[in-house]
């Protein structure tokens, strides 16, 4: 049996005990501590660090600056348990609580989120709901089965092509019906002229019937508690998802999911974030969880495929084939979520390997494809994911941005959590910098809306040139280089969480540059590939958690969305979890989904040269063209 050693985390002072050979990494999650990483745990990315203050550890080659390394800091990932050890976790190597966007955004300015009015053009036909019927007893004559006379009071009551039930309620339902003196309160879910009993209950017990609307994403997961019998949402929870630890992006987790035991490790990490939300809405809300009798999930292809078990391997691999597009239904107990184990788990088709049900979730949320005007659709993340169209057709595509919008790859660069900057003013005469953060907190990182913004501002207060380089005639004892690389104190570290000066440098820039170059030729590429141009787009749509915290003025200087009027542009916040609770209360929206999944052309960006020539292009301040930027030039 291997030998086991105790890790004592400080300042937290939790013991947890593991086998020799084990990372600090993996210590830190049993002990509940969540750390960075955005390479999954291959030591690549130096979000890691901290401090071994007694015992013995085996220390593996990895990737930790220079800064770091001279304050005694090493990889948790990259550093093995070989005896009792003390370990000093610093604030600024934390996973801390995201700031989730559960829905949408209040007014920021001028521009303020489009409202959608969820069922508005479509029947509230909920996928799942509670029926109370009184059977007849059986008598000597009147000898039909206890489930023959349960369908024909329930189809009294409700239309179904055919009823359904399962192997665990038809063992129940002799002693049920009888225990209710021939009274039964059934929850049903409905799908495709099937109705499903997915719960049997004796009597006239509540009429309570609950469904969940969720949204699985890349970095966080947000659960909807929504009442079938109104329509409402009854509560919602968001955090974030617990497949970080495996890697900020898709291929990182599909690499890890192709290792022994990794895809059962990254479906538990997601089904355990869902069931710990859950957790808490049932219990804040006192409600029976028997009662959630169905679920909608819409996720990128990728998450779906973990969420469900099924193999990614093939998305991240030319020529880019997912297991499957369109999902049959599941039951919850299949997937271990903590509720009804025979609700039924529906998931939002897919379009490709990189073009998701999340995004098929929010052009049917949006109404897109019912309207005459031209619309771009942006959903901004590791991926930019963009469709591009009307009623009369749809084209999308999805490049890949890069982890600078979620902080990877930027030497200060974090999540949104408390402590991360997410706006600031640079004095265009003295070059003093002050930052906002958010929650309040003391500055600790920067998020990726505050990179979009601090970009900008570097760039109007002439402290950097097109290409991101600093200008090297600039006197400010903020500008500094050292042996690594040329950078621009923003905070110093006597105003900081984390004791450091927070700074942005040369090679953060280039990297934010290539993220929002991606995204723009994403655009590009869209509309040359249908003859069309920037200014033939009537509106042009917002999504998600990066999205909802832009500055829009920011993101045009930069370069990073067209440069059109601000009233064009419009905010629609989480629309994944919008899109899966319209299809959670509207039968014809979830089938309306199927069809604008098949109707979606994707476009391949990776076929072709055309993509990469309009990256390259768009990889200066704001773009090469200046006449697709006037504003900017001007």
């Amino acid at each position: 049996m291997p030998q086991q050693y105790s890790v004592l985390f400080l300042p937290d002072n939790v013991t947890v005990q593991v086998e020799a050979g084990e990372s600090i990494f993996r210590a830190a999650s049993r002990a509940g501590i969540e750390l960075k990483s955005t390479c999954g745990n291959k030591g690549t990315c130096g979000r890691c660090a901290i401090k071994i203050k007694e015992g013995k550890v085996r220390t593996q080659e990895g990737n930790i600056g220079a800064r770091l390394r001279r304050t005694g800091h090493v990889l948790a990932c990259q550093t093995l348990v070989a005896g009792d050890v003390v370990v000093e976790v610093p604030k600024d190597s934390r996973l801390d609580e995201h700031q989730v966007l559960l829905a949408g955004r209040a007014d920021q300015g001028e521009l303020v989120e489009k409202e959608l009015d969820l069922l508005e053009g479509y029947a509230f036909e909920p996928v799942g709901q509670k029926v109370y019927v009184e059977l007849p007893p059986p008598t000597l004559t009147g000898n039909a089965t206890d489930l023959n006379r349960l369908e024909i009071e329930l189809r009294k009551k409700v239309p179904a092509g055919h009823f359904h039930i399962g192997l665990n309620n038809l063992r129940r339902l002799a002693e049920v019906v009888r225990a209710g003196d021939w009274k039964v309160s059934a929850t049903l879910a409905h799908m495709d002229g099937l109705t499903e009993i997915v719960d049997l209950k004796p009597g006239s017990s509540s009429t309570q019937a609950y469904g969940l609307a969720i949204d699985i994403g890349t970095t966080t997961v947000v659960v909807y508690l929504v009442d079938l019998n109104t329509g409402a949402t009854v509560d919602q929870r968001g955090g974030y998802n617990k497949q970080a630890r495996y890697g900020d992006d898709v291929i990182s987790r599909i690499i890890r999911a192709t290792e022994n035991g990794g895809l059962n490790e990254l479906h538990t990490a997601v089904i355990t974030t869902i069931n710990e939300l859950v957790e808490k809405l049932v219990q804040r809300n006192k409600i029976d969880r028997a009662d959630i009798s169905v679920v909608v999930v819409a996720a990128n292809t990728t998450m779906t495929h973990m969420f469900l078990g099924l193999p990614p391997k093939y998305i991240r691999l030319e020529p880019y084939i997912p297991t499957a597009s369109e999902f049959p239904p599941v039951k919850a107990g299949e997937l271990n979520l903590a509720i009804n184990p025979d609700a039924w788990v529906l998931c939002f088709p897919a379009v490709a390997s990189y073009m998701g049900g999340d995004i098929v979730a929010g052009v049917l949320a949006t109404r897109l494809a019912e309207s005459d005007a031209l619309t771009l659709f942006i959903d901004i993340g590791t991926n930019g994911e963009m469709v591009l169209g009307n009623r009369d057709w749809m084209i999308s595509c999805s490049c890949s941005a890069g982890p600078a919008f979620e902080g990877g790859g930027i030497t200060f660069g974090m999540r949104a959590m408390k402590g991360a900057i997410e706006r600031a003013t640079i004095d265009p005469q003295t070059y003093e910098v002050e930052v906002q953060a958010i929650s309040g907190y003391r500055p600790i990182g920067i998020c990726g809306s505050g990179l979009i913004d601090l970009l900008a501002k570097l760039r109007r207060a002439g402290l950097i040139d097109r290409t991101g380089q600093f200008t090297r005639d600039t006197v400010t004892p903020r500008l500094r280089q050292t042996d690594e690389d040329t950078e621009f104190v923003l905070v110093w570290g006597s105003e900081t969480e984390c004791g450091k000066d927070i700074v942005i440098t040369e090679s953060d820039i280039k990297n934010i540059l290539r993220s929002k170059g991606a995204v723009f030729a994403g655009i590009q590429s869209l509309l040359k590939a249908v003859q069309l141009d920037v200014h033939d787009i009537d509106r042009l749509l917002i999504a998600g958690g990066f999205g909802n915290y832009l500055n829009i003025h920011d993101a045009i200087q930069i370069g990073l969305l067209p440069d059109l009027p601000v009233e064009k542009y419009a905010f629609v916040g989480n629309t994944s979890v919008k899109g899966a609770k319209l299809a959670l209360l509207s039968r014809p929206a979830l089938e309306a989904a199927q069809e604008l999944a098949r109707k979606m052309t994707y476009l391949e960006l990776s076929a072709g040269s055309s993509f990469m020539d309009e990256f390259v292009s768009a990889l200066f301040l704001p773009h090469t063209d200046l006449s697709l930027f006037p504003s900017v030039k001007n």
